[in-house]
């Protein structure tokens, strides 16, 4: 993240994500999928890395071979766009919201209290030994004799699929492809990321 005057003076924190160019890749119909939607390919990669399978879909469409493809459905079609066309930022503006969807940071095997923000059994005197961080009773006896299922443990945290919902594009560069969001948005640094308006 980095941070941007506006033009009245006010700083802004801003994540900056490299958007472009993207390519069409396919193109879905009614007729012929029975859905509309269209598939966008980002970052070229190197021929020989990419399945046979993979580089027939890209020599139809007449493009490179991409790393990453997303599938976007629409309702209003995607109006004079082809298969091979260019998509840039251009088809945001400032000051729009979008939803950004990413997969977290993994943080691995952690207890409840990083996990779920439990506060502990309690403190260290009165007889207790290491108990700080431990998660507690978890509610059972010899009925229901088990375990519900979703009971907040300690267990794998993050690397899961995250959409944050209305974020305000601050600016964008359509020069250098770059597309400033206001806030943070999910995944480490590098990491691929969905824009939808």
């Amino acid at each position: 993240m980095t941070s941007i005057f506006t033009d009245e003076g006010h700083l802004v924190p801003v994540t900056v994500i490299h958007a472009g160019p993207n390519f069409i890749t396919q193109v879905k119909t009614e007729e012929t999928d029975g859905y509309v939607a269209f598939q966008l390919g980002y970052t070229e990669k190197k021929e020989k890395h990419t399945t046979a399978a993979l580089k027939g879909h890209f020599d139809k469409a007449g493009v490179n071979p991409l790393a990453k493809v997303a599938e976007f459905r629409t309702e209003n079609g995607y109006g004079d766009k082809e298969v091979g066309d260019e998509v840039s930022v251009d088809i945001f503006e400032e000051g729009e919201f979008v939803d950004v969807t990413g997969t977290s940071k993994g943080k691995g095997f952690q207890g409840v209290v990083k996990r779920h923000g439990f506060g502990g059994v309690g403190m260290r005197t009165h007889g207790q030994h290491n108990r700080e961080r431990a998660p507690g009773s978890i509610g059972a006896a010899s009925y229901p004799a088990r375990v519900f299922k979703g009971m907040r443990m300690a267990g794998r945290t993050g690397g899961k699929k995250v959409t944050t919902t209305n974020l305000r594009v601050q600016k964008i560069d359509a020069e250098k492809n770059l597309i400033f969001i206001k806030g943070a948005v999910p995944g480490p640094k590098g990491s691929y990321v969905l824009i939808e308006g």
